[in-house]
């Protein structure tokens, strides 16, 4: 994790690689709960055994939203900025999921600032947030990300 004690530390930071976070399991359960807040039960996410006979992954995966909204999760785990009144999530400039998280993998995230800008009394950046993926548990990265997204937050002093 990248620490700064202040908003304007990040204006130097553009180009840092923030390094990783620990991985997280996405077991079934979490799909099953995400399918439930979000109304999406396709069976691809929540049907085990026809995911299993039909699916072209061979079972269940994660939805992409899902995989999405890890980012928030490791987010903090990446960058702190201690001394900040507020930190704002602006939203995301780009967002790709080249590969599917199954049920059962875990993922992590690794960051690097990308971008940081002086805006409106307080200092905007871009991180891009990168989730790897573990297919088998044994903590060796797939070459495949599961999602890469880039994040705009802006803090105040």
């Amino acid at each position: 994790m990248s620490t700064v004690t202040e908003p304007a530390d990040l204006l130097d930071m553009v180009g840092a690689d923030l390094g990783t976070t620990e991985w997280v399991q996405i077991t079934q359960e979490r799909i099953d709960e995400f399918a439930d807040a979000t109304g999406d039960h396709q069976w691809i996410h929540v049907d085990v055994e026809r995911a299993r006979a039909e699916s072209p992954f061979g079972g269940p995966i994660a939805h992409g939203y899902l995989t999405l909204s890890m980012v928030n999760l490791f987010l903090p785990d990446l960058l702190t900025v201690e001394r900040c009144s507020i930190g704002l999530n602006i939203g995301l400039d780009k967002v790709r999921f080249p590969a599917p998280v199954p049920a059962g993998s875990r993922v992590r995230a690794r960051g690097e600032v990308v971008a940081a800008s002086e805006e409106k009394g307080g200092v905007q950046v871009t991180v891009r947030v990168t989730l790897e993926r573990d297919l088998a548990g044994d903590g060796v990265t797939d070459p495949k990300p599961a999602c890469v997204a880039d994040t705009v937050s802006r803090f105040m002093p």
